[in-house]
């Protein structure tokens, strides 16, 4: 990584402020964290800093509050299930900026934690606003970017920060950068992307960008139906973007040309209605009935796919294969799930819907690496810039 992280500077004794993401799903009446795995994921980080005796003060958003306060979005509970995980006290405060919150990081000891109020609760955060950037860097005296969730965003705490205080990476965001990077540029043949999702508009740049680098481009999801009604199929009612359908006509002919081996579904999962309890039929794709919808991929569909896949060495998804939620219509994704958790290749989730999917499912620990940001690992993987990341020091 051309970026400093935290081994290359000097935290002993100091305040370090550390950008990590603890936007984690809560059970809205019970109010219990549902997914620990962004808590999990910063300890690495945190365990480096209270080794080398600096004072850690964490800020992180939840939810969207929209700058405002609210009470069910605050940090708290967070902080209580850290500190069990660490087994050590994590402080907490009212707000992350402030009198107050200048006192209680004046009173901090080498080795102690504490956790900022959500950042969100300002609308100077989403904002980037600099005159709040710059009462949340005069906390610190260093500032370490970890949430690599964010470091699409351009916000106070992930840019305006590291106009005030000297900024570098921590030990998650360089392990997310380090393994994406490594799996587009120098990948173990044959390289394999699955992409799934909804929209091919959320897609489309990820698409085109992995037509240039992989050998297999394996489509599922939603966005089929946009494919097969560019190549002239009937799709029934299923969602259906009508100003993509000739970029996807495009995107088959640059595969063709790349050489590239673009696989559409050759089955499909089909429903009379968009619901849990709606009736289903697997169908070829050449014979979707006019009042049916795309559900999920088929039966013959996941053993082509598997065949592919089978065969590669490094495997990139994201994106479910149909609307998992539902468990009549989660098959297709959960079949490509168990067979890379089963595999001895590289094997990357990039974030968002497909981590969600293979965390409830227990296959998280048997992937190489499951990426903690949806929209983030997205960006990379399209080759775009992350505002975040480029803000770090350079090293050299």
């Amino acid at each position: 990584m051309d970026k400093k992280t935290i081994r290359d500077i000097e935290v002993k004794d100091k305040r370090v402020l550390v950008r990590v993401d603890l936007n984690v799903p809560m059970d809205e009446i019970t109010g219990q964290i549902t997914d620990e795995t962004r808590i999990t994921a910063i300890i690495p980080t945190i365990e480096y800093l209270l080794e080398k005796r600096a004072k850690i003060i964490l800020c992180s958003h939840l939810g969207r509050p929209k700058g405002n306060v609210v009470e069910s979005m605050r940090l708290a509970p967070v902080a209580k299930r850290l500190s069990e995980i660490l087994g050590l006290p994590v402080k907490t405060t009212d707000d992350c900026v402030g009198p107050q919150v200048e006192e209680a990081v004046s009173q901090m000891s080498p080795g102690d934690i504490m956790l900022l109020e959500n950042l969100r609760f300002h609308a100077g955060e989403e904002k980037n606003d600099s005159a709040f950037a710059k009462r949340l860097a005069d906390l610190a005296d260093l500032f370490v970017n970890d949430a690599f969730g964010v470091a699409h965003r351009a916000h106070a705490s992930t840019v305006g920060v590291t106009k005030h205080i000297p900024a570098v990476g921590g030990l998650l965001i360089e392990k997310e950068i380090e393994m994406l990077h490594k799996a587009l540029d120098v990948p173990e043949r044959p390289l394999t992307t699955i992409v799934g999702g909804a929209k091919v508009s959320d897609k489309i740049i990820l698409i085109d960008h992995m037509l240039n680098k992989v050998d297999n481009l394996l489509v599922g999801g939603g966005m089929v139906s946009t494919f097969l009604k560019a190549l002239g199929y009937e799709i029934g009612n299923s969602l259906v973007e009508p100003d993509k359908i000739e970029l996807a006509k495009k995107l088959m002919q640059k595969a063709k040309e790349n050489k590239t081996n673009l696989v559409l579904p050759a089955d499909l999962i089909v429903a009379d209605k968009f619901d849990k309890y709606a009736s289903i039929a697997i169908v070829p794709v050449k014979r979707i009935p006019k009042a049916r919808i795309i559900m999920d991929i088929g039966p013959k569909t996941v053993d082509a796919f598997s065949r592919i896949i089978n065969n590669s060495k490094t495997i990139l998804w994201n994106g479910p294969m149909g609307v998992f939620e539902y468990s009549k219509f989660s098959k297709g994704t959960k079949d490509i799930a168990n067979l890379l958790a089963d595999m001895d290749a590289i094997t990357i989730i990039g974030g968002g819907s497909t981590s969600e999917a293979v965390d409830s499912w227990g296959l998280a620990s048997k992937m190489v690496h499951v990426s903690t940001g949806g929209g983030a690992s997205l960006k990379l993987l399209e080759g775009s810039p992350l505002p975040g990341f480029e803000a770090l020091l350079d090293k050299e």
